[in-house]
């Protein structure tokens, strides 16, 4: 059964075992990602939660309602495929980490940067063996290279479908740090996402947010935690 078809012609959704892992039944029918594989996923609380997204359809299929469904797509037909180059785009944002950068002015933004940032920094340091430098302003400032070698080979040590997920959250916070944080279980998900918002949370408090800004914001959000907690689920599953 294609993803890319629009209208639902389904009555039984069912997770099903199979080799390596479990795929989702659609009236006996497999599942398919959109380049023709098999939605095969590594556990069964990750099928389940895609079964979850295709029994809830009702007439026409929306992606973007099925985050899971989605997860799973990109690691089978893109992640799996190009492992060593999402490992290589990601291990770039320690070099430009969200964390490195603090502002020039004022007191009260330098000092809530510090409170968030300054831990998960000195973790990379002392777990990862990762020194990052910090600056002030926006002028990009060259990491150790033996600190992003460090950081890249953590990143490369996870299989597709946990790089799929991780991959979302350094996209989302613009950092590595935090998500390495979150994948270690350092930090949770919430206060990862706490420490990503710093700046845009001092903005709020200075000129107010617009409701367009606040329902972007908390689909970041919601997109963050639904990622961080698959990641997690596969954590636990090894």
């Amino acid at each position: 059964m294609s993803f890319l078809k629009k209208k639902r012609f389904w009555t039984d959704v069912a997770v099903v075992g199979s080799k390596g892992g479990y795929v989702i039944h659609l009236d006996g029918r497999v599942v398919k990602t959109p380049e023709k594989h098999d939605l095969n996923v590594p556990t069964r609380a990750a099928a389940e939660l895609i079964a979850t997204e295709w029994a809830v359809v009702k007439d026409t299929i929306d992606p973007s309602t099925m985050p899971a469904t989605q997860w799973a797509n990109v690691a089978i037909d893109r992640v799996n495929e190009k492992h060593d180059d999402v490992v290589e785009m990601l291990a770039a944002y320690g070099e430009t980490d969200l964390l490195c950068y603090r502002a020039t002015h004022p007191d009260e933004l330098i000092i809530k940067q510090a409170a968030a940032w300054d831990l998960p920094l000195e973790w990379a340091k002392v777990a990862l063996g990762a020194p990052l430098k910090i600056t002030q302003g926006v002028v990009p400032v060259d990491q150790p290279n033996q600190s992003i070698a460090n950081l890249r080979a953590e990143v490369a040590k996870m299989e597709p479908f946990s790089l799929s997920a991780f991959y979302d959250l350094v996209h989302i916070s613009g950092s590595l740090v935090l998500p390495l944080a979150v994948f270690h279980r350092e930090m949770s998900a919430e206060s990862a996402w706490s420490a990503a918002q710093v700046d845009e949370i001092w903005q709020k408090e200075i000129w107010g947010e617009d409701e367009e800004a606040i329902v972007a914001t908390e689909q970041r959000r919601q997109s963050f935690i639904f990622s961080a907690n698959l990641l997690d689920s596969l954590i636990k599953s090894k």
